[in-house]
């Protein structure tokens, strides 16, 4: 009967191995999923967040920039654990799947927050910065931003066209009578920002605000399930390192 029950509990901890293996596999994939979505926001749109106020956007991108390295080389440490049965690596394992479990659920907590006060914050400062800052000196991070976010999302202005009217940078003699950026305009030429008629530039109903409003709380979502989603899974994995750690535990050496 002893031996039928320790053959039992061996074969309970094989079938333990492979699942922590196979689980270890899909968590290493996994990693490199989140890491690429925070590159992928920091990278592809990193001029917009030159016209954000405050930097939690990007603070919940590096954080899964980091949580997504970690996962990497822990999903690696998961399978030398496993498949040599060092109780010592298991523990290892399990605190870095913890730590990663708790910045992951951090980087969607972060998402959510700023998700519900995004609003407010781009009425109060998205006006101010391309007003004041357009064209000025030491700005030509936001001075990029303005004219990429114009022309890829064809809108002009904060709110209208007519913000540009309190521009620094229209009312001075640089601007060289533009009544708009020239990135305002439909087809970009030279000086083509003296006209604001709307054949001439964008006339979009919620102005630039309303777009970029939209296409923050886009990525927010992404970054927010992303981050609980993998979350939800390492608790899985967790669980499965338990079991394992006290099956090792429990077998005769």
């Amino acid at each position: 009967m002893g031996e039928y029950n320790e053959k039992k509990e061996t074969c309970g901890t094989i079938c333990l191995k492979y699942l922590l293996f196979t689980f270890n596999f899909f968590f290493w994939l996994a990693g490199l999923a989140v890491m690429a979505v925070g590159v992928w926001t920091l990278v592809q749109k990193s001029d917009y967040i030159s016209l954000l106020p405050s930097s939690m956007f990007a603070a919940t991108a590096y954080i899964l920039v980091i949580a997504g390295a970690v996962v990497m080389v822990t999903g690696f440490l998961g399978c030398c654990a496993t498949f040599k049965e060092r109780k010592g690596l298991l523990k290892v394992y399990f605190i870095l799947l913890l730590c990663i479990f708790i910045l992951e659920i951090l980087a969607g907590i972060l998402a959510y927050i700023y998700y519900q006060q995004l609003n407010d914050e781009l009425k109060q400062s998205l006006k101010n910065t391309m007003t004041m800052k357009y064209k000025q000196s030491g700005e030509d991070k936001v001075t990029s931003a303005v004219d990429k976010l114009q022309q890829e999302f064809k809108c002009c202005g904060s709110n209208n066209s007519q913000d540009w009217r309190e521009s620094a940078w229209i009312k001075s003699p640089e601007s060289e009578g533009r009544v708009v950026p020239d990135s305002c305009c439909k087809t970009v030429t030279t000086r083509c920002g003296i006209r604001d008629h709307p054949s001439n530039i964008y006339k979009v109903e919620g102005g630039c605000i309303t777009k970029l409003e939209t296409f923050i709380r886009s990525h927010l979502l992404i970054i927010g399930a992303v981050g609980l989603g993998i979350g939800f899974v390492q608790v899985f994995g967790m669980i499965f390192t338990c079991c394992l750690y006290k099956s090792l535990k429990s077998e005769p050496y």
